[in-house]
C-alpha cells in the first residue's frame, strides 16, 4: 500500500491529510484559537470530590472544569500478577481514554505503581479500590494530563496517569512494568524488546510502552529515548515546586507537525510532502536527531498551485461535512451525528446487481464497511456507532461484512470495538474519542434550524402566525396588525391562500396587513401594532 502524508502550512492553519493509495484517510487541523490539549500537563486544584460519581473536578485553567475519575488516580495497591497480555487493558468505550492516545492508542498499557506518587494517584486496585474521596480532598493540588479535550457541552477529562510519548517508547512515571505494542505479534520478539528495555530502566523509575516503530531499535537508542524522557519528567516535577498556585500549565505537548514526524512517519510512509520552507527546515532538523535516513523523503512543495488542490484532497475534505456518502457500485451511507451515538445507514441506492438479490446485497454492504472504516478515521468521529447495514439472509454473508469492517478497522490508530451483527442487522461498535470531530470543531449550528437540519413549511408558519393573531382578538384588542413574514412564506400565501386575511378579519373587528421581510428567518414571523410600530410577537407566538 502506497502511504503518504501531505503538510499545508500558514500562519492561521496547519493541515495534514494522509493518503492511503492515493485516497485521503485522515485529516489533521491545528489554529492557533484552538489548540491542541491531549497530552498537556497541568497542575490541578480539586474543586469538588463526588463521592457518588467516584470522580472529582479539577481546575486547570480551562473554561470548565476538567473530570476525573477514580480509575484514574495513583495510589499504592497490592500488586497484580496479570499476565502481560493482559496488562493494562482498557474500556473501549468512548468515556475512558488511554492518556497517550495521539502516541500510543493502542499500546498495552503496563503496570500500575507498587507506592503512592505525588498528586494522589495510578490504577485501581480490583479488590479493594479506596473511594476518592479517602484520596483526593476539596483544595489540594495534584499533576494530571489532559486525556480528552472539551466536547460539547462537557469540559476537558484528564488522569493523573501522566505519560510522555517519544518515538519508541512511552515513559510512565506513575508505572512500574515493560509492555509492548498489541500491534507487535511475534511473543519471541515482543519478550526480547521487553527484555532489552528492562537492562537500561532505571530501577523504581517508572514503567515503558515500547512502541510499534520501535521493533527494529537497538538498546542503546531505548536507552537514549528513555534518558530524554525521564529527564523531561524531572523537569515537570521540579517545576511543580516554583510556579506558584494551581491551575498551572507545566507540560505543553508537541504541535501537530512534529507530533506526526514522531508517531507516524516511518520507513512505512512513501513520501511527505510540505508546502511551508519553515515547517520544512523544522522537519528536516527534528529528523537529522531521531530518523536521518527518512531526509531523503521529505519534499518541499514550491508549485503555484495549492498542495492540497494539486493533489485532489480539497474536494475530498469538502465532502467530509455531507450527510450523503456515496459508493463504487451506486449504492450510499447516510452518516448522521447526534449527541448519543453516530447513525450510519446502507442503501443500494441506483445499484440492482444482475440476478441474485442476497449477491447484490452482500456487495453494498462489504463496500460499505470499507467505506465507513475510513469514514470514521477521516470525520474523526467516536464514541457509540451503530451501522445499519441491509439485511443478509445467511450468516456467512454476515459474518464476511463484519470481517470487512474489523480488517479496515485495523488502520486507525484510534481504539475501535466492533460487535457481532445483531438480529436487527445492525453492526454496533465504539471508537476512542479524545477531542471534537472535524464536524463539531469546523462548523457551527444553523441560526435558522438551531442545528436541527429542518426548518417548518410556510404552511406550518402562516397556522402559527393564524393562531397567534386570534390570541390577539381573544383579548379583546382591536389594533390593526402589521404582520411581517419571511418573502417565501408570504408567496405561499399568495400563491395557496389568497384569502387568508380577509377570512382572518371578518372574524377579528381588525385589519391586518401582510409584508415580506426578507431579513426574517424561513421559519419566522412577527406581529406590530400598525401606527405605532410595537412589536407584540412574544405575547402571542406561543406556538
Amino acid at each position: 500500500m502506497k502511504r503518504e502524508i501531505l503538510i499545508s502550512a500558514t500562519q492561521r492553519e496547519v493541515r495534514v491529510a494522509i493518503l492511503e493509495d492515493e485516497q485521503l484517510v485522515e485529516l489533521k487541523v491545528e489554529r492557533p484559537e484552538n489548540k491542541r490539549m491531549v497530552g498537556d500537563i497541568y497542575l490541578g486544584k480539586v474543586e469538588a470530590v463526588l463521592p457518588g460519581l467516584q470522580a472529582a473536578f479539577v481546575n486547570i485553567g480551562t473554561e470548565k472544569s476538567a473530570f476525573l475519575h477514580n480509575s484514574d488516580l495513583v495510589y499504592d495497591e497490592d500488586g497484580d500478577d496479570d499476565d502481560d497480555e493482559d496488562a493494562g487493558e482498557q474500556d473501549e468505550a468512548d468515556d475512558v481514554d488511554d492518556p497517550a492516545a495521539e502516541g500510543a492508542s493502542v499500546e498495552e498499557a503496563p503496570e500500575p505503581a507498587k507506592k503512592p506518587r505525588r498528586g494522589g494517584g495510578g490504577r485501581r486496585r480490583r479488590n479493594d479500590p479506596p473511594k476518592i474521596e479517602d484520596v483526593l480532598k476539596r483544595g489540594q493540588s495534584l499533576i494530571c494530563q489532559v486525556s480528552k479535550e472539551p466536547i460539547s457541552t462537557k469540559g476537558p477529562r484528564v488522569t493523573a496517569q501522566v505519560s510522555m510519548a517519544g518515538r519508541f517508547l512511552v515513559y510512565m512515571p506513575f508505572a512500574s512494568r515493560v509492555g509492548v505494542s498489541r500491534k507487535i505479534g511475534e511473543r519471541a520478539e515482543r519478550q526480547r524488546l521487553r527484555e532489552q528495555v528492562q537492562t537500561v530502566l532505571p530501577k523504581d523509575s517508572g514503567g515503558v510502552i515500547v512502541r510499534t516503530v520501535g521493533e527494529d531499535v537497538t538498546q542503546e537508542t531505548f536507552r537514549r529515548e528513555l534518558e530524554t524522557l525521564i529527564g523531561q519528567w524531572q523537569k515537570i516535577n521540579k517545576k511543580t515546586k516554583f510556579v506558584g498556585n494551581a491551575p498551572k500549565l507545566l507540560h505543553r505537548e508537541t504541535s501537530l507537525t512534529r507530533g506526526i514526524i514522531r508517531d507516524l512517519f516511518t520507513t512505512k510512509i512513501d513520501r511527505l510532502t510540505v508546502d511551508s520552507k519553515q515547517v520544512y527546515n523544522e522537519i528536516v532538523e527534528y529528523l537529522e536527531g531521531i530518523a536521518p535516513e527518512l531526509i531523503d523523503r521529505v519534499n518541499l512543495y514550491e508549485d503555484k498551485v495549492p498542495l492540497f488542490d494539486k493533489e485532489g484532497v480539497e474536494t475530498e475534505i469538502r465532502d467530509l461535512f455531507k450527510r450523503r456518502c456515496d459508493l463504487p457500485s451506486g449504492g450510499y451511507l447516510i452518516i448522521e451525528p447526534t449527541e448519543a451515538l453516530i447513525s450510519i445507514d446502507v442503501n443500494t441506492g441506483r445499484f440492482t446487481g444482475k440476478k441474485d438479490p442476497e449477491k447484490t446485497v452482500t456487495k453494498t454492504n462489504v463496500e460499505a464497511a470499507r467505506e465507513i472504516a475510513r469514514q470514521l478515521r477521516l470525520r474523526d468521529v467516536g464514541g457509540i456507532i451503530v451501522c445499519d447495514f441491509i439485511d443478509m439472509e445467511t450468516k456467512a454473508n454476515r459474518d464476511k461484512v463484519l470481517q470487512e469492517l474489523r480488517m479496515h478497522l485495523t488502520r486507525d490508530r484510534a481504539r475501535t470495538k466492533a460487535f457481532a451483527v445483531s438480529d436487527l442487522g445492525l453492526i454496533e461498535m465504539t471508537r476512542q474519542r479524545v477531542r471534537q470531530s472535524h464536524l463539531h470543531a469546523m462548523t457551527e449550528a444553523c441560526p435558522v434550524c438551531s442545528g436541527t437540519g429542518r426548518v417548518f413549511t410556510a404552511e406550518t408558519i402562516v397556522r402559527r402566525m393564524e393562531r397567534a393573531v386570534r390570541r390577539v382578538a381573544s383579548e379583546g384588542r382591536r389594533d390593526a396588525l402589521v404582520v411581517k413574514l419571511h418573502p417565501d412564506t408570504v408567496m405561499y400565501v399568495l400563491e395557496e391562500e389568497k384569502e387568508l386575511i380577509r377570512r382572518l378579519e371578518k372574524g377579528l373587528g381588525f385589519s391586518v396587513e401582510l409584508r415580506d421581510d426578507p431579513l426574517l428567518k424561513p421559519d419566522e414571523f412577527k406581529m406590530l401594532v400598525k401606527g405605532a410600530g410595537r412589536d407584540i410577537t412574544s405575547q402571542y407566538a406561543v406556538a
